[in-house]
C-alpha cells in the first residue's frame, strides 16, 4: 500500500480529535449504562456513572480487538484512507453527536462514525472506497442488535416473573435492586469493550495511512488504553438529557425490569463483540428495555417514543455522512 505524506503534527491533532470524539462517545451513551439504575433509584446518578466508567475502564482486559479491526480494516479501503478523510469522518460524527446529545435523542455514535468513514470516503473517491462486505454486515446488525435485546430481555422478565411468583414483591425488590449493579457492570464491560475499540479503528487506520504502523502488525497498546480510558472519562460526565427518554419514557421500569433489560442488553453487547460487529449499544438497549415492557402487554410500552427513536437510527448514517463530506473539504482547507 502507498503511504500518503502526514506530518506528526497532524497526525497529533487527529489522534486527538479521535479521542474527543471517544470521550463524547461516553458522555452520549451514558444513558445507556445507567438509565435503568438511575430510574429505579437503585444508584444516585452521579455513584452511577462512576459505576458505569469503572467498567468501561476495565473492559480492556476481557475482550479482544476484533471490533477495532472491523473499523480500521473492514469499513473503508486502508489504500484510500489519508488524514483528510479520517478528520471528515470524525467531524462528521462529533456534529451528529452533538445534534442528538441537544435535542434528547439516543441516537447511535457508532453509526454516526461509521456514516462519517463512508460519507468522507465517498466524496473523496467514490463507491469503490466502500467495503461493502463489512459496512452491510454492520447495517444488518442495526436491526439484529435491538432484536436479540428485544427477546433476550423480554425472556428474562418471563422467567424472573415465573421464578418470583410466589415471592413477596418487597423481598423482589429487595433481591434485584442488588441484581442491579452487576447487570449494569455487564452492560458497561459490553459498552466499553464495543465502543472503545471502533476510536482505537479510527486511531489505528490513521497509523496506518501515515506509515506508522501496517495491517498486519498488531495494534498499539496505548490505543487500546488511551481510549477505555477516555471513554470511561465521557460517561462520568454523563449524558442527562437522554437518560430520561431512556430510563422512563419507552417504558416504566422497576428493579426486576431494569435487570433484566440491562442483561439482555449485555448479553448482545458481548456477543457482537465477540464476532467483531461494531454495534450501536443505544439501540441494543432501546431494544432490550421495548422487550421488557412488552411482556406486561403492548400498552406497556410507548411505542410512539420508541417509533422516533428509530426514525434517529435511520437518519444517523446519511446526515453523518453529509456532515464528513463538509468536513473533508473543511480538511482540506486547515490541515
Amino acid at each position: 500500500m502507498e503511504t500518503v505524506s502526514i506530518s506528526l503534527w497532524v497526525v497529533i491533532v487527529l489522534v486527538a480529535v479521535a479521542l474527543i470524539f471517544d470521550f463524547m462517545n461516553g458522555f452520549h451513551d451514558a444513558a445507556n449504562s445507567i438509565a435503568t439504575v438511575v430510574s429505579t433509584r437503585v444508584l444516585k446518578p452521579h455513584h452511577a456513572v462512576i459505576w458505569a466508567a469503572v467498567f468501561n475502564i476495565i473492559a480492556f482486559f476481557f475482550f479482544e480487538l476484533k471490533v477495532a479491526g472491523t473499523i480500521g480494516k473492514g469499513t473503508i479501503s486502508p489504500a484510500m484512507v489519508d488524514h483528510y478523510v479520517i478528520f471528515g469522518a470524525l467531524i462528521g460524527a462529533i456534529a451528529w453527536n452533538i445534534i442528538t446529545w441537544y435535542y434528547g435523542i439516543p441516537s447511535s455514535s457508532s453509526h454516526a462514525l461509521i456514516g462519517g468513514l463512508v460519507g468522507a470516503a465517498l466524496v473523496k473517491v467514490g463507491p469503490e472506497a466502500l467495503m461493502m462486505s463489512g459496512i452491510l454486515k454492520i447495517v444488518a446488525f442495526i436491526f439484529i442488535a435491538p432484536f436479540l435485546g428485544f427477546v433476550i430481555g423480554g425472556l428474562m422478565m418471563v422467567a424472573v416473573s415465573w421464578i418470583c411468583r410466589k415471592t413477596a414483591p418487597r423481598k423482589v425488590d429487595r433481591v434485584f435492586r442488588r441484581m442491579q449493579l452487576i447487570s449494569a457492570a455487564a452492560y458497561s464491560l459490553g459498552h466499553g469493550g464495543n465502543d472503545a475499540q471502533k476510536t482505537m479503528g479510527i486511531i489505528w487506520m490513521l497509523l496506518i495511512a501515515a506509515g506508522m504502523s501496517s495491517p498486519q502488525e498488531h495494534m498499539p497498546t496505548w490505543i487500546a488504553i488511551s481510549c477505555h480510558i477516555t471513554i470511561g472519562l465521557g460517561t462520568m460526565f454523563g449524558g442527562w438529557r437522554i437518560v430520561k427518554t431512556m430510563g422512563n419514557r419507552i417504558t416504566k421500569l422497576n428493579q426486576p425490569r431494569g435487570f433484566c433489560a440491562n442483561s439482555g442488553g449485555a448479553v448482545t453487547l458481548f456477543l457482537a463483540t465477540w464476532l467483531g460487529i461494531p454495534v450501536s449499544t443505544t439501540h441494543t438497549i432501546t431494544g432490550a428495555i421495548a422487550g421488557v415492557g412488552s411482556t406486561h402487554g403492548n400498552r406497556r410500552v410507548r411505542w410512539g417514543v420508541a417509533g422516533n427513536i428509530v426514525w434517529a437510527w435511520i437518519l444517523t448514517i446519511p446526515c453523518s455522512a453529509a456532515m464528513a463530506a463538509i468536513g473533508w473539504y473543511l480538511g482540506r482547507l486547515v490541515l
